[in-house]
């Protein structure tokens, strides 16, 4: 994701934003906070337009006319935490069927209508939220605003359909056994979350994959995909009067009051050090995971941990990359992450490693973990607060941008001034605050130490550093696995 939010695991894939036409960009400072020397100039952002169709669905809009484009996203703050019991992955697959035929048309014919109006049509899901996104040329609104209902609204889920992704997605989760940073990742969540829902993955297990039917997916889209857990998030050049009779005839239909919101707990922290080796022979290097429960998205030390976590692991120059990568010369790279969602999600320190230099990496780690409790430089604070203030606004350059920023408002019930606040918030935070939120959120002690690598290489350096009992688990055993 952002810099200010989330930094991707050292060699985990991520998607990149595709940019379209510029939009925003920094404006000149609001005279009434005057700029102290080396401030970035305020971000001035348009205002955003409140407004209600008949049924009750939110709009949010924020006019941009420089480019003939426009974003709409439908947004329902529904995901994987409200998979059924025992039904893990239903969230994610019933978003993955969106697309595979809706409103009569095929999965090919609707790829084919959206090419044509030179639009963009694509669903998304994670554990906080599930999204519909469309891009299109102003002039071509009209047209695609149907597909864009139908799919959200009138989805086929066919069953030959479901089939064919039911078989993608065991296939995807059979490659993942074999593949060292999925064991890692997997491996990671379990034994930090355990049962608790994010224990197992969006996708789900290769048991309830199985066993989804086309009642499962019906049920779950009546369930949850209702207006009252929805926003339509619009970014372009269109203006209120135009655009919300458009939105009224395609979605002012939509009812349904849907299942009650599920309501996670807050997951168990851990209470005490544990070190995990996972057996997996041949390793060409080793997966060094350490962290446990960290931060919910509503944490009030919000700019104060994206201090932290860029200074700590967030950016190229923070110190535990600088250690193992240009220091030492371990790992490629090395880094950290806040997972913050509805309820805290992970803190995870991670690096992929030399396997004959695995006992000395996790001791670096957790030196640089420790470190970060300790009192923090001027200048290295200073540095930080720039990296990120100074490329905020760079964030905001895309309606496609815009809009991602505007959902994570809405997921998380957040007020529009939060986008405002954050680079003087981030700007304001001391020394004193980051090491008062390290000593409360960085406790390498009570931590998980993981180590996904060959055994034989690596189990006798690893218990030499004396961090506790060392537990070893095979990959089927530490994922939760059938073997």
């Amino acid at each position: 994701m952002t810099c200010r939010d989330r930094v991707a695991l050292c060699l985990l894939l991520v998607a990149t934003l595709v940019a379209t036409m510029p939009t925003l960009h920094a404006q000149q400072p609001d005279r009434t906070t005057p700029p102290r020397p080396g401030a970035p100039p305020a971000l001035t952002l348009p205002t955003i337009g409140h407004h209600t169709l008949s049924n009750g669905l939110a709009v949010w809009l924020v006019e941009s006319h420089k480019v003939p484009l426009v974003q709409v996203n439908v947004t329902l703050r529904s995901g994987s935490a409200d998979d059924p019991v025992g039904k893990f992955g239903l969230a994610n697959l019933t978003a993955g069927m969106l697309d595979e035929g809706a409103g009569g048309r095929s999965a090919l014919e609707i790829s084919d209508a959206v090419e044509g109006l030179g639009a963009t049509l694509a669903t998304t899901s994670s554990f906080d939220a599930t999204a519909v996104r469309l891009n299109v040329p102003i002039g071509r609104l009209g047209a695609a605003l149907p597909l864009l209902a139908d799919m959200v609204l009138r989805p086929a889920f066919a069953a030959a359909d479901l089939e064919r992704l039911r078989q993608e997605r065991l296939t995807s989760l059979l490659q993942a056994r074999d593949e060292p940073s999925s064991i890692a990742g997997t491996a990671f969540a379990r034994q930090v979350f355990g049962t608790h829902r994010y224990g197992t993955g969006a996708m789900g297990t290769e048991q309830t994959v199985r066993g989804f039917t086309v009642a499962d997916l019906k049920a779950f889209h009546a369930a949850q995909y209702v207006p009252s857990r929805a926003a339509l998030i619009v970014v372009g050049d269109v203006k209120a009067p135009a655009l919300l009779p458009l939105l009224e005839k395609h979605f002012g239909g939509w009812k349904g009051t849907g299942a009650r919101a599920a309501t996670l707990p807050v997951p168990p922290q851990l209470t005490g050090r544990r070190l995990v080796l996972v057996d997996k022979p041949g390793a060409a290097q080793s997966m060094v995971r350490v962290g446990w429960v960290g931060a919910a998205r509503s944490t009030p030390d919000l700019h104060t941990l994206d201090v932290l976590n860029t200074m700590l692991g967030g950016s190229f120059s923070s110190r535990l990359n600088l250690n193992l990568r240009e220091e030492h010369g371990y790992a490629y790279g090395a880094s950290s992450a806040f997972d913050m969602r509805r309820v805290a999600g992970a803190f995870v320190a991670a690096a992929n490693v030399q396997t004959d230099k695995t006992a000395e990496s996790v001791q670096e780690i957790l030196k640089e973990l420790t470190g970060i409790g300790t009192p923090v430089p001027a200048e290295e604070l200073q540095r930080t607060r720039d990296n990120l203030t100074l490329g905020y606004p760079s964030e905001f350059e895309t309606t496609t941008q815009l809009s991602r920023k505007m959902e994570d408002l809405f997921i998380y019930g957040l007020p529009d001034s939060t986008l405002r606040q954050y680079i003087p918030g981030v700007r304001a935070v001391t020394a004193a605050q980051v090491q008062k939120a390290a000593a409360r959120y960085i406790q390498p002690a009570q931590m998980l130490v993981l180590v996904v690598g060959d055994r034989s290489a690596v189990e006798a350096r690893l218990r030499a550093l004396n961090l506790g009992p060392l537990e070893v688990l095979s990959v089927a055993e530490a994922t939760g696995r059938t073997p």
